[in-house]
């Protein structure tokens, strides 16, 4: 990985958090550059680095992780260690184009002994292609829930004039939505994992799998017919759920549907979509659930996709596509 894993900010705001002294910062927070140090990015990361590992009560994993990655990890996971929630990360579950997920080890009976961690990765090396198109329609909420009211606060001056601030707040709202989404969702019977709770840059959750290995992605399980067809109705009751409540996966395909013990888990909803305040909303859901049924139809499961996306959107949604509620007549 790139010594520039660490940017500026990122160095130090480490530096600050964890004690070291700030005359050793490659950059001071002004963003001035100072005279080049004696010691070059590589030592500093490993300085950071070895802070967090051997500072009196740090998280000690298992999990090995790359020097830099370790920075990223440790900071991400130090909430849940303080609350007592985790005591180890046993394993690297998936890497994915915006967070990784890691196996944990749970410190508490109340909840299960093997629970998930999605941590996502520096803002500045996700992969959030057109974020903006999913973000629509979408309130700006903190990292307790509560929704940034669109008036000239400070957050949203930040975030109109792409400060630093404004970009981390954003990143906390991304965060956050695939949180309450996951609460909602589980409130309602949905198939997802049971979330318990978030720091300002990682999701814990319900694991699913065991030990020995996580449960597979959908796309890489074959199913016989019969189980094909009920595997299909869970996946369209799921979409149609969400769809009545106004909510859209956004990213949704056998690639975001995990099979584990004979039972389908959806998966990762940062870019859950709003159906009613959403220009692009029909498209969006209209993509899902073709890509839902392009895996069926291999399974051998016949549909229609084309009238099941007329039929759930015609009955949850009631709006022609390309329109929202603030449209108007």
């Amino acid at each position: 990985m790139s010594l520039n894993y660490l940017e500026a900010d990122d160095y130090n705001r480490l530096v600050a958090r964890f004690g070291l002294p700030l005359e050793e910062a490659y950059v001071e927070h002004t963003g001035k550059r100072k005279d080049k140090p004696k010691k070059n990015r590589q030592q500093q990361v490993a300085e950071v680095t070895e802070a967090l590992t051997s500072a009196e009560g740090a998280l000690n994993i298992t999990y090995k992780p790359a020097r830099y990655e370790a920075v990223w990890l440790y900071d991400s996971l130090r909430p849940f260690y303080t609350q007592g929630l985790v005591d180890d990360v046993l394993a690297l579950v998936k890497g994915g184009k915006e967070a990784n997920v890691y196996l944990c080890h749970g410190a508490t009976p109340a909840h299960p002994e093997l629970l998930a961690v999605k941590v996502y990765r520096p803002r500045q090396f996700r992969n959030l292609r057109n974020d903006v198109t999913y973000r629509e329609g979408r309130e700006l909420v903190n990292s307790l829930g509560i929704t940034i009211k669109n008036r000239n606060n400070r957050e949203m001056r930040a975030i109109h004039n792409n400060t630093s601030f404004g970009a981390e707040l954003k990143h906390v709202s991304w965060l956050m939505h695939e949180f309450i989404t996951l609460q909602r969702l589980h409130g309602l019977g949905a198939a997802v994992p049971r979330p318990i709770t978030t720091s300002e840059n990682a999701i814990l959750m319900e694991y699913i799998g065991d030990r020995r290995r996580p449960a597979p992605a959908l796309s890489t399980v074959r199913l016989d017919q019969h189980e094909a067809a009920q595997h299909f109705v869970e996946v369209l009751r799921n979409i149609e759920l969400m769809l009545s409540h106004r909510m859209i996966h956004g990213d949704l395909s056998a690639y975001n549907i995990l099979y584990w013990q004979g039972k389908v888990t959806l998966i990762d909803f940062p870019q859950v979509t709003m159906s009613e305040s959403n220009h692009n909303a029909y498209r969006i859901f209209a993509r899902d659930v073709r890509r839902v049924c392009d895996y069926f139809a291999a399974q051998g499961v016949e549909f229609d996709s084309s009238s099941i996306i007329q039929n759930l959107w015609s009955k949850h949604v009631r709006l022609e596509p390309g329109r929202t509620m603030q449209d108007g007549e």
